[in-house]
């Protein structure tokens, strides 16, 4: 918490001692008896007392000291002329004893005396999201304190240069605020619009990279993603002046390790995303991290190009395999002939990986994704007629390249995933060079049985 009480270096400190000073400046010690009366009413010390409670609590050093003698100034003389003067001393009292609740029940008690001081107004909304004041009135009394902020004048006696220094500052704490304090609302569009204000003001803070990101995921427009993981990796990767502590810094990359992959697939990108991070303030122009549906749609008009087969039996698969699979096959393939020409493709291709029986077989078991994957599918021979099972003559081939058409029969998802297809021969043939021949058969040879003569 220390670190955020340094914001307002050169205003507060100076602005305060003015405040406090000026008190003993513009009033009087106490009446003495006989003594005129002031041609201009000033404040008053009410007697000696007062004054020596005033005198001791600005020159005490230790806060605990001090802030018993100021309750003892309050309890006596709660009337007092002093009274935001007094007020502005319990301040930085409670800051310096870390006294963060007190703070803010004291700014708000300046604020009633004098609704502009900055001082009130500034702890108020620093304080707003760093003590998570999230109530609806904690809300709305960090909105009013801020706004308040933006719109603040000077302090009497501050040079314009140092004014407008610090009001660059207390306008990017202002605007950080009433992003909090919409995304606790859940407004994320104001909320992000607020943060990249206070981005411009000041664009070295973790804290704000961090909720950016937050209210950018909040809104859920799938073409922000990108920009909602460069502001995670921002508060994870940045380690200068105004970043994170190493605690919410891990905290910050943790929860990024945890939704690139969800976002983009898999972690692929990702060293690569925290190093530009860690090194630029906002995403830089054509930024763009890809998500896995993006990544898949890719590949499928690629592999549309390079293997159309494949492409059209994976789009296959991914519907059969779905929650209406047995539905889709019912209704669009089962009886057809397929490919059919769909997708530009007349025949399937895949690879050949077992045969039943080996030996003159009537069914043909079929790799579509590669010869050392498991078969998919099941060819059934059958005859021209289309229902008559068929046969091999010969031991065909196993581990060759094929190309076939057939009709969709059935459909298992469970246990293993198979679509089966009633083919004749003449539509099979094997995968060469030169393009496809008639399908690759063994002759088979029967066995030589030796002659017995008679004797």
């Amino acid at each position: 918490m220390q670190q955020f009480f340094r914001k307002l270096t050169g205003i507060t400190a100076l602005a305060l001692a003015g405040a406090v000073l000026g008190a003993a400046q513009t009033s009087s010690q106490p009446a003495q008896s006989g003594q005129a009366a002031p041609a201009a009413k000033k404040k008053q010390y009410k007697d000696q007392q007062e004054y020596t409670l005033y005198d001791s609590a600005t020159k005490e050093a230790d806060p605990n000291k001090k802030l018993a003698t100021l309750n003892t100034w309050k309890q006596k003389y709660p009337d007092s002329d002093f009274k935001l003067e007094r007020e502005m001393l319990f301040l930085d009292t409670y800051q310096k004893l870390n006294q963060f609740s007190k703070m803010i029940d004291t700014a708000k008690e300046i604020l009633e005396i004098d609704p502009k001081e900055i001082h009130a107004l500034y702890w108020i909304t620093l304080l707003t999201p760093q003590l998570n004041l999230n109530s609806p009135d904690g809300l709305a009394t960090g909105e009013k304190a801020a706004n308040g902020l933006l719109a603040a004048e000077a302090p009497p006696g501050t040079k314009p240069e140092d004014w407008e220094k610090a009001k660059k500052v207390t306008d990017a704490i202002a605007y950080k605020t009433l992003g909090w304090i919409a995304k606790e609302r859940k407004n994320y569009d104001l909320a992000e619009q607020n943060f990249h204000k206070s981005l411009e003001m000041e664009p070295k803070s973790g804290e704000v990279d961090y909720w950016l990101g937050a209210a950018i995921l909040g809104e859920k427009k799938p073409d922000r993603m990108s920009d909602a993981l460069f502001y995670f990796a921002r508060a994870a990767a940045y380690d200068g002046p105004g970043a994170m502590t190493p605690q919410q810094r891990k905290q910050a990359d943790d929860f990024l390790n945890q939704i690139y992959p969800k976002v983009h697939g898999d972690t692929s990108g990702l060293a690569d995303l925290k190093t530009l991070a860690k090194t630029n303030g906002t995403p830089p122009a054509g930024f763009k991290i890809k998500t896995a549906a993006e990544i898949a749609a890719d590949k499928e008009e690629e592999l549309k190009k390079t293997n159309p087969q494949l492409a059209l039996w994976l789009n296959i698969k991914g519907q059969l395999l779905g929650d209406g699979g047995q539905t889709y096959f019912d209704g669009s393939m089962k009886g057809a002939a397929l490919p059919g020409g769909a997708g530009g493709v007349s025949k399937f291709k895949g690879w050949l990986v077992s045969a039943k029986p080996p030996v003159k077989s009537k069914e043909l078991l079929v790799s579509m994704g590669g010869k050392d994957q498991p078969a998919d599918v099941t060819l059934k021979l059958v005859g021209a007629d289309g229902t008559t099972p068929a046969a091999l003559t010969g031991k065909p081939i196993v581990g060759e390249e094929i190309e076939f058409e057939g009709v969709a029969d059935s459909f298992t998802k469970d246990p293993s995933f198979m679509v089966t297809f009633n083919t004749e021969k003449s539509k099979i043939c094997t995968v060469t060079p030169d393009g496809c021949s008639v399908l690759k058969e063994e002759r088979v040879v029967p066995p030589h049985r030796p002659v017995h003569r008679k004797q």
